[in-house]
């Protein structure tokens, strides 16, 4: 999968700021089809950072999400301000 088809839009809420902050970590909607290797491999080329591990859940409705932990010297605050989404 292409990483444009992987990443569908970042995802902000109270709680997803919350762990930007304090965890290093991004959250993603992404493709249903798409693997957790897929979402890792999306993410470094498409924003230019390593991350460390990726984890995710199926919504109730339907919905794919994932939570992207950053390496600890790649901020995910900044990713954030790139995104335009902080």
């Amino acid at each position: 999968m292409k990483p444009q088809d992987v990443i569908l839009y970042p995802l902000m809420t109270e709680v997803t700021s919350r762990l930007l902050e304090t965890e290093n970590k991004l959250v993603f909607i992404v493709d249903r089809r798409a693997k957790k290797i897929d979402i890792k491999r999306a993410v470094e080329e498409l924003y230019g950072v390593r991350v460390e591990k990726v984890n995710t859940l199926i919504t109730r409705n339907g919905k794919k999400k994932a939570f992207v932990k950053l390496h600890p010297e790649d901020k995910a605050v900044d990713v954030a301000i790139r995104l335009g989404i902080l």
